[in-house]
């Protein structure tokens, strides 16, 4: 009876023993927290809407491409170039794709510039005959590639430029005669930039651009040959600070 007594006693503490470790070991078990949130990265992709402000510099060219007797007190194969600075500003609209990193768009922009120029030839005599000119219009169509380092993008552009040139000229003394013409002047564009999303949709950046034209023929007032011009804005550099308003895209969120 005794020894019966003995093993069911042992029995028991036994029990009693796992029961104790088993409990010991549930409250050894670590406390794990919720994943902390973190805060979606800019997402750049999107159509967007601005304006820019700024200021820009041409470098204008032109040059007597007649023959015979010289107009403007300038023999064929003379001519002038002058630069001129002034402000400019206007719109943007574009369109951005982000692929990791990697941000790809295109964009358009018209501007209007104050740049212009008048040089008077006093070979002949005192303000005997005068040349202006004007760039007032600019137009760009350009493809984007760029990198995006959370709400920071920078980019290069390059595509299509044009630009509104007039050259006019009124000459007193000798071959005397006045008139001007306006043509619009094609050419290419290169530029760099840098944007930074403020807030969800709102975007401020620094940008500079350069931009080269072809020459056109202008006709100065005549039908003679003496009356033309071959003129264009050898180039045109400008640097704008800009803003936008980005259209909702789906955020990116990174863990």
């Amino acid at each position: 009876m005794r020894n019966k007594l003995i093993a069911a006693f042992a029995c028991t503490t036994a029990l009693v023993s796992t029961g104790a470790a088993s409990a010991a070991d549930l409250a050894a078990r670590p406390y794990t927290k919720a994943p902390a949130y973190i805060e979606p990265l800019f997402n750049w992709t999107g159509f967007y809407v601005g304006g820019h402000i700024g200021g820009a510099w041409t470098n204008e060219q032109f040059i007597n491409n007649g023959v015979g007797a010289p107009f403007g007190d300038l023999t064929p194969g003379q001519g002038y170039r002058q630069r001129s600075a002034g402000i400019m500003g206007g719109a943007q609209i574009g369109y951005n794709w982000q692929a990791n990193n990697y941000v790809f768009g295109m964009e358009g922009t018209i501007s209007g510039l104050d740049n212009k120029g008048t040089i008077v030839n006093t070979a002949f005599a005192p303000g005997g005959n005068v040349f202006s000119w004007r760039a007032n219009v600019l137009a760009t169509v350009v493809g984007r590639a760029g990198f995006a380092v959370q709400n920071n993008l920078f980019y290069i552009k390059g595509g299509y430029a044009g630009v509104n040139n007039r050259l006019s000229v009124t000459d007193t003394v000798g071959v005397t005669g006045s008139g001007g013409q306006t043509h619009w002047a094609n050419g290419w564009t290169v530029g760099a930039g840098w944007e930074y999303g403020i807030t969800r949709n709102w975007i401020v950046g620094l940008e500079y651009n350069y931009a080269a034209f072809g020459g056109q023929t202008y006709q100065l007032g005549g039908t003679s040959g003496n009356y033309t011009f071959d003129a264009k804005p050898r180039d045109i550099q400008w640097a704008v600070v800009r803003a936008s308003y980005k259209f909702d895209a789906p955020a990116i969120a990174r863990y």
